[in-house]
């Protein structure tokens, strides 16, 4: 089975102290930090970049889970990988070649993840799932936190993890978007095992104990 892995998303932290939030969340036993990183173009909404995640780095040694939101992310990725991430997401529906982009990234020792928006086939990731370590899976649609879960979304997360199997292929299923102790387990039910969950967690009074409780109904509600 799939390890349960819950992310925080640095969105939801307070902004004025990043790398205390970095460090809590890695005190708090997350699995990895999500870094979401908008340009304005490709969503309506700008958050951080690489000088940023530089600065974050140093501050903890959790895995970061950058997700691109980016017209272009091809021409960054380097950055990015220089910056400090691990995991590199980046959307099927921009401007870069899917297959180039997915080779680049692994050239430089980043896990390469893709994303698709709850209104874009997920058929669309299928040709590269042999070469992919994560799908990242919106739940809500890409560009501001605080969102409701869509509910239409678990079907596609269910036939992503039927087609992986078929394939014998068993890449991490990320959602993001909506996560909470109400949502969790539909998603962890329909075939994800990796969670984004922002005020979920920061704004818990107790962090840890909100990442263990996520952690607990994803893994009772996971059979896949």
């Amino acid at each position: 089975m799939k390890p349960i892995k819950i992310s925080p998303s640095i969105l939801s932290s307070d902004f004025s102290r990043l790398g205390e939030e970095a460090g809590r969340m890695e005190a708090c036993k997350a699995d990895m930090l999500h870094i979401d990183v908008m340009d304005g173009s490709f969503v309506p909404n700008i958050t951080l970049g690489q000088p940023v995640i530089k600065a974050i780095r140093k501050c903890t040694s959790m895995p970061f889970d950058v997700h691109l939101m980016i017209k272009e992310p091809l021409r960054f990725i380097e950055s990015f990988a220089d910056a400090g991430a691990d995991i590199i997401t980046f959307h099927v529906e921009s401007d870069s070649p899917v297959g180039e982009t997915i080779d680049y990234i692994r050239s430089l020792g980043c896990a390469a993840s893709v994303s698709v928006k709850p209104k874009t086939d997920i058929e669309e990731v299928f040709p590269f799932l042999d070469r992919l370590a994560m799908v990242l899976i919106m739940t809500v649609e890409p560009g501001f936190g605080g969102q409701l879960f869509i509910e239409d979304t678990l079907l596609k997360i269910s036939s992503l993890r039927a087609e992986c199997i078929r394939r014998g292929l068993n890449p991490d299923i990320q959602v993001d978007g909506g996560i909470n102790d109400k949502t969790i387990a539909q998603a962890a039910k329909a075939g994800a095992n990796v969670f984004v969950a922002g005020s979920a967690v920061f704004n818990a009074q107790q962090p840890s104990q909100a990442i263990n409780n996520l952690r607990r109904l994803a893994e009772e509600a996971f059979k896949w």
